[in-house]
């Protein structure tokens, strides 16, 4: 049956958590008494699922022993963990791009073994010193893949597959995550990469909150939305207030909650679903509370986003949709 807005699974993105303590100790070094109470703090604002993004756990550099007692701490907590989110570790990094290879294989065993449906991996490489100095990253440029390089992009269709095979034999979807200026960084591009690899339990992972946040022209949302979503088999969400003047070539974009913003997320879901989406949701927000506005972005999903019932007509999808069974939402 299809996923209605009571059943749909949403996760919170893990990204307004620190991977690191203040004394300098790494979450995957802490007791698990702290995992918990992260766990407990997500379960609280109202989710049942987390995405674990690896900017605060990473479970593939967990031993055996350790993503053990991760996973039963999430249980004991009563949250699920059907996704994992693996973020600047792109295969194609020319100076560690084997360690990000190797890191992202690690990244697909723990995910399958905490009984995940899908990882998500990108090609957006580590944050520039001059973005870090920014209160918004994004307001200037990173890495850029390069342009036009034939073999670079063969790498990334060469190393993803790989990814994409080794992922299909855990039973996992994997996941391409839009990002700017990356081969993943216009809708056009990121559809040729799904298409160049060619694997059914690979798709993208539709972020336009990174693309239209950039204070630069962009693709118009509506198209990346049209090309995109045939491919999506899950789906970060965010979105931007965006203000533009082109004659006097000034660009403005700064996070807001999903309803409030440029992308008009009850229309790209009708095309989600004409397009045969069933994926997995997970609602970001970066600045202030972050937490807190993802939960209202789950709110406003369920209340004016998603269908109420199971009963609508459902497109055929360009690649395989997961299916869990959903955890229902948490009451508090």
């Amino acid at each position: 049956m299809a996923y209605a807005a009571e059943n749909w699974p949403i996760t919170a993105a893990m990204l307004p958590f620190p991977g690191t303590s203040a004394q300098g100790t790494h979450i995957n070094d802490a007791d698990p008494s702290a995992w918990a109470a992260v766990l407990t703090e997500v379960k609280e604002a109202g989710f049942a699922n987390a995405d674990l993004t690896d900017s605060w756990v990473r479970p593939g550099d967990l031993s055996p022993d350790r993503l053990a007692e991760f996973k039963q701490t999430a249980q004991d907590v009563g949250i699920g963990t059907p996704a994992v989110s693996a973020i600047r570790r792109s295969v194609i990094d020319r100076r560690n791009w084997e360690a990000n290879l190797a890191y992202s294989h690690r990244t697909i065993d723990a995910a399958a073994e905490l009984g995940c449906e899908v990882v998500s991996f990108g090609l957006h490489q580590a944050i520039t010193p001059e973005q870090q100095k920014q209160l918004w990253f994004w307001t200037v440029e990173g890495h850029k893949d390069p342009e036009g390089d034939r073999e670079t992009w063969g790498n990334a269709v060469t190393r993803l597959r790989e990814l994409g095979r080794h992922a299909a034999e855990v039973g996992l979807l994997l996941s391409l995550e839009m990002y700017e200026d990356t081969y993943l960084g216009t809708a056009d591009s990121s559809v040729r990469l799904v298409q160049d690899i060619g694997l059914p339990n690979v798709g993208l992972n539709p972020d336009l909150g990174n693309l239209i946040r950039l204070h630069r022209p962009v693709e118009d949302w509506r198209e990346l939305v049209a090309k995109t979503l045939p491919y999506a088999n899950f789906w970060h969400m965010k979105n931007y207030l965006r203000d533009e003047d082109a004659s006097r070539d000034m660009y403005v974009a700064m996070p807001s909650p999903m309803e409030s913003g440029l992308i008009n997320y009850r229309e790209a879901f009708k095309v989600a679903l004409a397009a045969g989406f069933q994926g997995i949701l997970c609602t970001e927000h970066y600045g202030g509370d972050g937490l807190s506005v993802s939960a209202s972005n789950q709110d406003y999903l369920r209340r004016h986003v998603l269908p109420k019932t199971d009963g609508y007509a459902l497109g055929s999808s360009q690649v395989a949709q997961g299916r869990q069974q959903p955890a229902q939402p948490a009451r508090v």
